[in-house]
């Protein structure tokens, strides 16, 4: 029997080139020469598929792989310029730090994690090209559609973290000692044209999905994106565009969902537990990963803890208890710079996604035992002592009275949505020096947030990136969008404190050691400033 690295198997497709660790002889029934012969076996890779793209989050288990550490998005938030680390989780104090290595724990788990979903994808399309029995006769280009949208995906986190990394679009039944680097800008070309076909297959309406499930105007969003890193932004505003005019999304301008008779704005209804899907209300969605909370399908205790990154540790004051109402058992692994959350005219003062809804600014004594009961903490006295108590992003509060110490955020994650849309439409007509069409499409979010409109003149990177941290804190990958834009190591060394010794070659994370010691066949460079051997 054939020796392969299956789709759920494979922790790195190259790690599986170099090392016989994870081949193995499948037992036949789990073959994908068994599995991969009816449009049913390929619904359940596809499914598996889903799982292990939402598998980004997660921290100790329970899914497909596991970063097994605490904090994994988080790392692609610290050492830029919108947090630093609070609690000093040890997962994080390497990257705020500046001293990782090639031997670092997320340098080789974002690696693996990468290259375990393209694996996925590749052996997909290639059984796609066997011998299948169709239920319909659509149902090839469908799977195929979702997986080339995975396998860019994947290639994204990839090219934005290592920049050269080796292109693999086959499944490699041998083993090989021989893997090269490929330019980005090649590895871009392929994800444009996995992208270009996901758009041209995928389903176009999103009611007729089942939540979670990829449309055409998902993979337009991301392709939009990818032409910004490839630098071809005539293309990315015409992708971007297509998502705006389907009319298929809106920006919520009105109260939806389950708390509409709660204190609350538009704003923060679109980040409540059960606002996220479309059948929730929620039209300004483009894509979602189901997490919902003991639910079929949902996630678990260790798939996402961003709640506890960006809630603070309240719960350790005197003075407090733990409260859903107050995000739950925060960690404070993330907390906001002061340069943007506390600028008294970063926001406008009608600008909703500054309201108290949005940032907690303001903190009262909860233990109802406590003389303090009530009164607000004033910030002579344990304001802002670090991690405690301070101006906190409420999109990730989340609480269960029946578990007020849960781990998790079992609440569905928003991928995209239509807002970012208007953003990267933004940064690509001011790539193209069109200030005017650039504000335009910034104004149409600002007018949502009831912001002040801006003009033209004002339209600059920095206020772009600006918007963004006011519109996207925390759900955009901050270090990918400073990346893109050029401007990772300017804006950490002008605003974050922790990071401001940032060089010019850690703009990259080194390749894992791992994968460059045992590839003996050719030559396997390390990025520059790690070392090279």
């Amino acid at each position: 029997m054939k020796k392969i690295v299956t789709a759920v198997l494979a922790a790195s497709l190259l790690t599986a080139g170099c090392s016989d660790f994870l081949t193995e002889d499948l037992k036949k029934d789990l073959a994908p020469e068994n599995t991969y012969t009816t449009s049913y076996g390929f619904e359940v890779g596809i499914t598996g598929l889903y799982g292990l793209a939402r598998s980004e989050y997660n921290t100790w288990g329970g899914s497909f792989t596991s970063h097994a550490q605490a904090c994994p998005y988080e790392t692609l938030q610290i050492s830029t310029d919108i947090v630093f680390a609070g609690h000093k989780d040890g997962s994080l104090v390497n990257h705020e730090n500046l001293v990782y290595t090639s031997a670092d724990h997320y340098v080789n788990s974002f690696w693996n994690y990468s290259y375990g979903m393209i694996a996925s994808a590749n052996i997909i399309l290639q059984y796609s090209e066997t011998d299948v029995k169709w239920d319909k006769p659509e149902d090839k280009e469908k799977y195929q559609a979702e997986a080339r949208f995975f396998r860019a995906y994947a290639y994204r986190y990839l090219g934005y973290l290592y920049g050269d990394v080796p292109y693999v679009d086959k499944v490699e039944e041998n083993f090989r000692l021989d893997f090269t680097r490929t330019p980005k800008a090649e590895v871009l070309g392929h994800m444009i044209e996995d992208l270009k076909f996901a758009a041209s297959k995928l389903p176009e309406k999103p009611d007729q999905v089942v939540p979670g499930r990829l449309t055409r105007w998902a993979a337009e969003h991301l392709l939009a994106e990818i032409y910004l890193m490839a630098g071809m932004p005539r293309e990315a505003e015409a992708a971007a565009e297509r998502v705006i005019e389907s009319k298929e999304f809106e920006l919520m301008e009105n109260r939806f969902g389950v708390a509409t008779d709660e204190p609350g704005d538009v704003f923060s209804d679109l980040f409540i537990e059960y606002n996220a899907r479309r059948t929730n209300g929620n039209k300004e969605t483009i894509w979602i990963m189901p997490l919902e909370y003991n639910t079929t399908g949902g996630g678990g205790a260790s798939e996402d803890w961003t709640r506890r990154a960006w809630v603070p540790k309240y719960w350790e004051v005197n003075g407090f208890v733990l409260a859903d109402t107050l995000g739950g058992r925060g960690l404070a692994q993330l907390v906001p710079l002061d340069w943007w959350n506390e600028k008294e005219d970063f926001y406008d003062p009608t600008d909703i996604r500054n309201s108290e809804h949005n940032i907690k600014r303001n903190w009262y004594y909860n233990d109802p035992d406590n003389k303090l009961y009530g009164t607000k903490v004033l910030p002579h006295d344990t304001f802002k002592i670090p991690g405690k108590i301070f101006p906190a992003v409420t999109k990730f509060f989340y609480g269960k009275k029946e578990d007020l110490s849960y781990n998790g955020l079992n609440k569905d994650r928003i991928k995209f949505r239509l807002a970012e849309t208007y953003l990267l439409k933004a940064e690509a007509q001011l790539l193209q020096n069109n200030k005017e069409g650039a504000a335009k499409s910034i104004n149409k979010v600002r007018e949502r947030a009831g912001a002040s409109s801006i003009a033209a003149s004002d339209v600059t990177e920095d206020f772009l990136l600006d918007e963004r941290i006011r519109e996207l804190i925390g759900e955009e990958l901050r270090r990918f969008t400073l990346l893109r834009f050029g401007k990772l190591k300017e804006r950490t060394v002008k605003y974050n404190f922790r990071s401001d010794h940032m060089k010019d070659y850690q703009q990259l994370w080194p390749i894992p050691q791992t994968i460059i010691d045992p590839n003996t066949g050719a030559k396997f460079p390390q990025n520059p400033g790690y070392g090279d051997k």
